[in-house]
């Protein structure tokens, strides 16, 4: 990884991380951002930017809301994604994404880019921000990502007809990194169809 998205060791953060056989909302995963220091670094951040979020009937606060997709036709304009969009930009490394279709049981779809691997290693567009929220027990803060999705492409549609996630290519990093937010909102577009594949089809595969 550190290799794939040109972090240097030093910058490997992770520590003795083992591979991920699915990511969770709320859970820890692999992301590359800029560091303080203006190099690439490699970081455990929480899937989701957190919000706080009260009970409708008592208006106590309950368990944080966690956004774990921003719409890219909202980054430029939502409070919520804006200054993170504009300031905190990051890489969300993968091999491949679920879709589910149907409900009770749904069936769920595993795509990944085509390659001389059956699951070559990408990146999403994602940022990142520190979140600051309510908690039951107080204020909290938690380190979090999301990741971008865009118009969903022919071979996304049929399975999920609306939004699929941004997908990368290498000599696109650098740009969505440490580009203005102009020419990081051009890399916000539909990855090639023909360069993808189904990997996985069934039901109750979502783990895998």
């Amino acid at each position: 990884m550190r290799q794939l998205f040109g972090v240097a060791p030093h910058r490997d953060l992770l520590g003795n991380s083992e591979p991920l056989p699915a990511i969770f909302p709320k859970h820890l995963a692999p992301v590359v951002r800029v560091s303080e220091h203006g190099d690439r670094e490699m970081v455990s951040l929480s899937w989701g930017f957190r919000t706080t979020k009260k009970s409708k009937k008592t208006g106590a606060v309950i368990q944080p809301g966690a956004w774990n997709n921003a719409r890219d036709d909202k980054v430029r304009s939502s409070g919520l994604w804006k200054w993170s969009f504009e300031e905190r930009r990051c890489l969300v490394p993968a091999s491949s994404f679920c879709e589910a279709k149907g409900r009770n049981p749904a069936t769920y779809h595993w795509f990944a880019l085509k390659g001389d691997e059956s699951r070559p290693p990408f990146a999403f567009a994602g940022m990142w921000q520190t979140s600051r929220y309510e908690g039951k027990e107080g204020p909290e803060t938690a380190e979090t990502y999301t990741i971008i999705t865009t118009t969903a492409n022919e071979i996304v549609k049929p399975i999920h007809p609306q939004r699929m996630p941004v997908i990368l290519r290498p000599e696109s990093y650098d740009q969505w990194m440490s580009g203005s937010a102009n020419e990081a909102f051009d890399l916000l577009e539909p990855f090639d169809a023909n360069e993808m594949q189904i990997v996985r089809s069934g039901e109750g595969e979502k783990s895998d």
